[in-house]
């Protein structure tokens, strides 16, 4: 692994609040993700179920959790699965979890080959009610039209077992994950010290006329050799007009010395993501108007961020956050009073310059699972990610951290990521 062990207490805590959420006499199964196809018999890199991985620690293709805490044996209360080790394995893929290294990270000393599950589910299914099954629910933009090994499993149990009851697993994740315990918080943290060296790279390198995809690459370079397990996400390496495009990642263009570069990037440690964003000017010194779009969204994000606190609602913040950037449109010169005295109540004025909302859960997933209906918690961790977007002047700026909510506050995970004008431009200049 790319990452420092993870105390198999963890893991074992989880089980126990999630078993806790489910009803009498029932089952859970969890999967692994696919290994994905890219071209001919290549494959693209794996990412875990996050929510097995919540459960187990395993990060490992073709593993299954079976949890069925009210079995008459202590032993098949928690089931662990994994693929045989082989030497035919070993010679092609390298080594996989043996079943005592299996129990050392996941805690669960009953561990069988995958080949095993069928037969074992069928003695616990002649005694169990109900089936708790896993399922991407999160968002289905990008799963709609895939079939997952989630999918297989759903099918297959209800051919298999069509008189048993079915429930859905995710609404027990989905209520667990977004409090993050000690450990979780730790891991966030850590994955937010290597941003902080791949950001620094990525300062030391800018210049004019350097294409955004060199910058991407010194970014890149430093996050890798300072321990990310993978990006978080696709970074965004956006300069001039390019920032004004919301996910915009091509990162093809080059940097002309007037502009302005917005860098939005997070780092997958141990699967626990950051997510940050900041802009920078490609010749090392803000020029008056990006200073000014610059300080008036650093402002929302200082102002905004107060806002971010056990039992607020969801709504109540964003609309508070909105009211801010309002405020710094207006003087901008952007919107006026009339436009908005004249604005229809579906149709803002401000959402022509900010169109987008400004904190989402951070966790095992960048856009990390949660009702956004739920009041807000100690525990919970969100980032606030206010921007102004300016096509005409070729200007957009974004600015995030990450939050962890206390019972006074929050604390501000990416407090070490420069942030401040002079802080960045010296940064820029002292290359």
């Amino acid at each position: 692994m790319r990452y420092e062990s993870i105390p198999s207490s963890l893991f074992i805590e989880n089980r126990k609040r999630f078993s806790k959420k489910m009803s009498p006499n029932s089952l859970a199964i969890l999967v692994s993700n696919d290994v994905m196809p890219n071209n001919a018999d290549d494959v693209m890199g794996f990412a875990q179920n996050n929510d097995l991985f919540y459960l187990t620690g395993i990060d490992q293709d073709e593993t299954i959790l079976v949890l069925y805490p009210d079995a008459y044996k202590e032993e098949n209360r928690a089931v662990l699965f994994v693929k045989e080790v082989s030497e035919h394995t070993k010679l092609w893929d390298g080594d996989f979890l043996t079943k005592d290294e299996a129990t050392a990270i996941s805690g669960i000393k009953n561990v069988k080959w995958v080949h095993e599950y069928e037969k074992t589910l069928q003695l616990f299914a002649f005694e169990a009610d109900t089936f708790y099954l896993g399922h991407n629910e999160h968002i289905k933009r990008i799963t709609s039209e895939m079939v997952t090994r989630q999918d297989r499993m759903i099918q297959w149990c209800k051919e298999k077992y069509p008189l048993h009851q079915y429930d859905r697993a995710a609404k027990i994740t989905r209520e667990l994950r977004p409090i993050k315990s000690e450990e979780e918080v730790s891991l966030i943290k850590k994955a937010v010290a290597i941003s902080v060296k791949g950001f620094e790279g990525l300062l030391s390198a800018i210049k004019p006329n350097i294409n955004e995809f060199e910058l991407e690459a010194e970014l890149v370079y430093e996050l890798i050799k300072n321990g990310a397990t993978r990006h978080a996400f696709k970074p965004i390496i956006a300069a001039g007009k390019n920032a004004c495009a919301l996910h915009y990642n091509s990162n093809d263009t080059v940097c002309k010395d007037d502009q302005m570069v917005l860098v939005d990037f997070g780092v997958c440690y141990a699967n626990y993501n950051s997510d940050t964003t900041r802009c920078v000017p490609v010749n090392g010194v803000f020029s008056p108007r990006q200073r000014e779009v610059y300080s008036s969204v650093l402002h929302c994000l200082k102002e905004g961020s107060k806002l971010l606190k056990p039992g607020i609602k969801h709504s109540d913040y964003e609309k508070q956050m909105a009211a801010l950037v309002e405020k710094e449109l207006i003087k901008l010169g952007l919107i006026t009073n009339e436009d908005i005295a004249n604005q229809k109540p579906d149709s803002p004025a401000y959402k022509k310059y900010f169109m987008h909302g400004t904190a989402h859960h951070l966790g095992l997933d960048v856009h990390d699972v949660g009702l956004y209906s739920r009041i807000l918690e100690k525990g919970m961790v969100l980032t606030c990610e206010p921007g102004i977007y300016i096509p005409e002047e070729e200007i957009g700026c974004r600015l995030e951290n990450d939050y962890l909510l206390t019972d006074n506050g929050n604390i501000n995970l990416s407090e070490a990521l420069p942030i401040e004008i002079e802080d960045i431009e010296r940064l820029i200049q002292k290359k």
